[in-house]
């Protein structure tokens, strides 16, 4: 490359682990294609984002930008001032760092440090995980170059011209599930020979999947059943002391795990929440699974993500409001049906995309080719 200086990428956004390490995988894919690459990151402050990127030795800078408050607080006061000065420390940033392209992967800082890129006339790729596209990103997408999408059909919201099915970057020790079956089990206290319901609702648990698994305990003392629950630092007391009343046995409550290679190697089933990442390394693992998805998310997207593959055969759904009455019992006739089982593990495989990080790396070079 015959330049004066290395290529500099910027990549905005984070908030959650959902962008956040896929934006770390983007940076780790183009620095293997080009180890001379210059990256920044940019965040907002007190998120996630400003302890991982720095860990996974990126630099990364802070804005004071938060969320818009849908209801009506005080919060929202102090919204647009911090917007405004968000908006003046991108302008900073990006005149300061000079990047050959600017990355959006969605989260609050997103917008302001993208929308400052553009007015810079930098390139800009944008990467939207959802099946629905959020505002921020059908704003920026005026602006952008490429749009990398996970879904079909995206050109409801996006140019058709400029859009990219790229699928979402996972974590790549999801890729292949652990090959000591027996030792996994171990690992878990699970016994072999024996259908494996793994409930998992994320780092910090989901309040109305734990619900749904309480209230359903006197249904699930099948002697060939058994349930891995991750169940959430926060309502692990709750969920132990449960099942200790319910002297169960074949029930594993679990705060958090950190193998989940091996939880989606044991699983014959899995019910979990219908994030965008989520999706994705369930599409790739290719199990039957059950969505839970979460109404409090913007514009409702982990609904439209659920359907989506319900609409392909490639999941079942239970909404967050029917849970407590219909999970577990959707669960057991799923757990009974391995032809249904089949069926959805084989569509479901179908959608799963490998080497998302690659894919969106490569058109973030062309890119800069064409500039």
């Amino acid at each position: 490359m015959n330049r004066d200086r290395p290529y500099r990428i910027l990549i905005g956004g984070g908030g959650t682990g959902g962008h956040v390490f896929p934006a770390i995988a983007i940076a780790d894919a183009l620095k293997e294609k080009d180890p001379g690459m210059e990256f920044l990151f940019v965040g907002a402050l007190g998120r996630l984002e400003m302890e991982k990127v720095p860990e996974a030795g990126y630099a990364i800078e802070g804005l004071p930008v938060t969320g818009f408050q849908r209801r009506i607080t005080l919060k929202n006061v102090s919204f647009f001032y911090k917007l405004l000065d968000s908006m003046i420390r991108s302008r900073r940033i990006i005149r300061r760092f000079d990047p050959d392209v600017a990355v959006g992967v969605g989260g609050y800082a997103s917008g302001p440090i993208l929308k400052a890129a553009a007015r810079k006339r930098v390139p800009i790729l944008i990467q939207e995980q959802n099946s629905y596209a959020g505002v921020t990103n059908r704003l920026l997408a005026r602006s952008a170059r490429t749009i990398c999408v996970a879904y079909e059909q995206m050109d409801r919201y996006f140019p058709a011209e400029r859009i990219v099915l790229t699928g979402n970057p996972v974590r790549q020790n999801l890729l292949e599930l652990s090959g000591d079956h027996v030792k996994c089990l171990e690992e878990f206290g699970l016994e072999e020979g024996k259908k494996v319901c793994l409930v998992v609702g994320g780092s910090g648990g989901a309040r109305t999947l734990n619900h749904s698994i309480l209230e359903g305990l006197g249904k699930l003392g099948g002697d060939d059943l058994q349930v891995l629950w991750q169940c959430g630092k926060q309502y692990y007391k709750e969920a132990e002391e449960a099942v200790r009343k319910s002297a169960l046995k074949n029930i594993r409550v679990v705060p958090f795990i950190s193998k989940m290679e091996c939880a989606y190697g044991v699983a014959d089933v899995i019910i979990s929440r219908a994030g965008a990442i989520t999706i994705s390394e369930l599409s790739l693992i290719g199990k039957p699974v059950i969505l839970v998805p979460s109404p409090n998310v913007a514009e409702d997207h982990q609904t439209r993500n659920a359907e989506a593959l319900v609409s392909r055969k490639a999941a079942m759904m239970v909404t967050d409001q029917l849970a407590r009455e219909e999970l577990v019992e959707k669960m057991l006739k799923l757990l009974g049906s391995g032809e249904q089982q089949k069926e959805l593990s084989s569509n479901i495989k179908q959608l799963g995309i490998a080497d998302a990080s690659q894919r969106i790396a490569t058109e973030i070079l062309k890119i800069m080719d064409q500039k």
